[in-house]
């Protein structure tokens, strides 16, 4: 082996280990949205569909509301004692969610405490999720070579994309080898059980995972209290990075874990069909996401929140308008792919934004906060905003709006931090290459 092919195999090995904890954190967060209507009959039973489908997502978004809550205190643990251990202490609450999911009897069993359970499942899984993506971000960004952040950090969001496509490929088998009484009866647990036995992998990943050779060269570590006094003088900062991922956390929700159910139930396209289309996507997500972040490392970050933001602007409610006009399975793949396009292409150079944005003191907290922010006011309520904007309206294509909403705040956040950074020379401690 030569001298050069060693450290990357090394890189490559720690880029693995770190983000092994996003794959089990998206694999069930999609399991959750696809399987939605089986949980909403199981846990949620209501006097009709909509209604009951409304409490699933609404269980779904409710995870998000813990994820600032995560972002404060395992972020400031995680800058306080280091990035490994705050990503194993991470990945096990994400474990915990997981199983209370899988295992829970339903309603017609125990009653009230089936949706009870599974509601505390989604508020673990939210809580540690709060600073997963953050952890995961910053890792990445300071193991990084230089020159090449923003393909690093690129993975963290290309993982998730693997576990969309692994979802997605059960799902379809199930629906092959199941009829559709049988999952929705118990087969639609069986992908949460598969989550619950890659666990231990998971984990053995991320014990061998180094702590940052930028963490350890800190002489100082910042105490609970001066974290969170930095949070407070910062907070313009976060509120400006949680515009920033809106565009991100509202476009990927909508063109992943909302995508089975609005090919199923508005489009009334097969489940086969919405599967694959979804596959595509998580494909399609994995294939930019990282060619993006490159990109963004030779032209900039700010040139491409900005063509990519006025893009999805212009195009994202007629593109699903068209396809509302008259649902087919090309016509639905088509669509999605260029909203995958829209997606990866902002998210590529966004992350890496946000990671430099931070104050290097309290770059996990500040990350993980803008972000779990960002997921709970936009992201984490799409599905239940998209059904709620189809009903209100009827208007089959309203989804549109809601990401072309966020891409507005998107473009407003990146024109006001880069109006920042001219005005006055950036700190050592906070960039925005």
């Amino acid at each position: 082996m030569t001298a050069s092919a060693a450290p990357a195999s090394s890189k490559l090995a720690t880029v693995i280990r770190v983000t092994s904890g996003n794959f089990m954190e998206m694999f069930d967060f999609f399991l959750f949205g696809f399987y939605a209507t089986h949980i909403a009959k199981t846990f949620f039973p209501a006097g009709d569909d909509v209604a009951s489908l409304m409490r699933t997502f609404m269980t779904f978004g409710a995870g998000f509301l813990m994820r600032p809550l995560g972002a404060i205190v395992l972020g400031a643990y995680v800058d306080r004692v280091g990035r490994r251990r705050g990503l194993i202490v991470t990945l096990c609450l994400m474990a915990l969610g997981t199983m209370l999911i899988a295992f829970v009897p339903g309603f017609a069993t125990i009653g009230y405490a089936a949706p009870l359970l599974v509601l505390t499942g989604r508020l673990l899984q939210g809580f540690s999720a709060g600073v997963e993506l953050g952890g995961v971000s910053v890792y990445l960004a300071e193991m990084a070579t230089p020159g090449h952040k923003g393909f690093y950090v690129s993975w963290q969001s290309a993982s998730q994309q693997v576990a969309i496509i692994v979802a997605a490929a059960l799902g379809f088998g199930l629906n092959r080898w199941l009829t559709p009484a049988e999952v929705g009866d118990w087969g639609w647990r069986l992908p949460f059980f598969v989550g619950c036995l890659i666990v231990p992998v998971l984990f053995v990943l991320r014990r061998s995972l180094q702590e940052t050779e930028e963490f350890m060269a800190r002489k100082q570590r910042p105490a609970l209290a001066t974290i969170f006094r930095s949070m407070v003088d910062n907070w313009a900062l976060v509120v400006s990075g949680m515009m920033l991922v809106a565009m991100t956390t509202v476009s990927f929700y909508l063109i992943t874990v909302y995508t089975p159910t609005f090919g199923q139930t508005v489009l009334k396209l097969t489940t086969t069909d919405s599967l694959v289309v979804t596959l595509c996507v998580g494909i399609s997500n994995f294939i930019w996401l990282p060619v993006m972040g490159a990109l963004s490392d030779r032209v900039g970050r700010k040139r491409l929140l900005i063509v990519f933001t006025l893009l999805t602007i212009v195009s994202a409610y007629p593109s699903l308008s068209w396809l509302v006009q008259a649902p087919t399975f090309g016509r639905m793949l088509a669509v999605e792919l260029w909203l995958s396009f829209l997606y990866a292409s902002y998210n590529g150079a966004m992350v890496v934004a946000l990671t430099e944005l931070m104050p290097v003191d309290v770059r996990t907290v500040g990350f993980s906060l803008a972000y779990s922010l960002a997921t709970a006011l936009f992201g984490g309520f799409t599905p239940a905003i998209a059904t709620a904007l189809i009903a209100a309206t009827g208007d089959k294509g309203a989804p549109g709006l809601w990401m072309t909403f966020a891409a507005v705040c998107g473009l407003v956040a990146t024109l006001i931090l880069y109006r920042k950074k001219r005005a006055r020379p950036a700190p050592a401690r906070s960039s925005l290459a």
